[in-house]
């Protein structure tokens, strides 16, 4: 292909353009082909080349791998271990090969116990009540760590129980639970809670003899979510985000009283102001008198 082609009738230069036209392919499409036609072969890797080949690596590496005084090393023993014999290579080269060459230590598999995704909802109706319940934790101003549990309603976004406390154990996670049930039942008597659904993760407060033992009394039904999926315990996680972003990221508590203190009043503070945009957008307290009168009428 020549940059300037000759017009048969008028025997004059003409540009590229209008060959590329009369002939339907594009500029970049001749100019590609042009740079094939005088490319040469594969350039070599630039930079200094290695001490050792690939081809004499490669057959170090295995004979590493051959005989370890430990089974399954990965590449950063073989890295280690070629150096102390006197081989000297980079250690994602070492990598590389191990990799196109399947030479790798082979992983754990990993043991699925549920849906990796999250492909349903858990925000309900009064149809389907369903509470949340989950920890957090936030570093006091004395340097100690306290443990935050909540219960979150996933039909009205109310804030039902929030406690805190320096021992993260099952009986501190069921002060919440009987705190939620008192605001929402005015009582703690067996079966007062029936029909209504309890979503909690794996943690070991949740799961535990006492705190089922505890769900059962108030007739609750345990939900657990998937092992490694915190988006089935997604209401109760997003309302911890807000939780740090307005309360505890801004304000630090002296002790575990004053938390809990702080805490109730912006339990309040929330359930009465905090905007849900599912809902409208409407004030929790509104549309916690939506729902009660509902229910009522129901």
């Amino acid at each position: 292909m020549i940059r300037s082609a000759v017009a048969a009738s008028l025997a004059l230069p003409v540009g590229l353009a209008p060959v590329c036209n009369e002939l339907g392919i594009s500029r970049s499409t001749l100019y590609a082909q042009k740079a094939a036609l005088g490319r040469p072969g594969p350039s070599a890797k630039r930079g200094p080349k290695p001490l050792v080949a690939d081809g004499e690596l490669l057959p170090a590496i295995r004979s590493v791998l051959t005989d370890p005084p430990f089974l399954g090393e990965g590449y950063r023993k073989v890295h280690a271990r070629l150096r102390h014999v006197g081989i000297r290579a980079d250690r994602e080269r070492i990598r590389n090969l191990m990799r196109e060459h399947g030479l790798q230590a082979p992983g754990r598999p990993r043991r699925e116990l549920g849906p990796r995704v999250h492909d349903g909802t858990i925000t309900t109706t009064m149809s389907d009540p369903m509470w949340g319940t989950d920890a957090t934790s936030v570093l006091l101003r004395n340097g100690q760590q306290a443990t935050v549990f909540g219960v979150y309603d996933h039909c009205t976004c109310e804030l039902m129980g929030i406690h805190a406390a320096l021992v993260a154990d099952r009986f501190e996670a069921i002060t919440t639970l009987q705190q939620a049930a008192w605001k929402a039942f005015g009582s703690v008597e067996k079966g007062i809670a029936a029909g209504l659904k309890l979503r909690h993760d794996n943690g070991s407060q949740f799961v535990s003899r006492a705190f089922q033992a505890e769900l059962r009394f108030l007739g609750m039904e345990s939900s657990p979510s998937f092992v490694r999926a915190p988006e089935g315990n997604g209401c109760i996680e997003r309302f911890w985000r807000m939780l740090k972003e307005q309360l505890l990221w801004i304000q630090t508590s002296a002790s575990v009283d004053d938390l809990n203190q702080a805490l109730r009043e912006f339990q309040d503070h929330y359930n009465q102001n905090w905007l849900i945009g599912r809902q409208g957008p409407r004030a929790l307290a509104v549309i916690g008198q939506d729902f009660l009168g509902r229910t009522q009428a129901a």
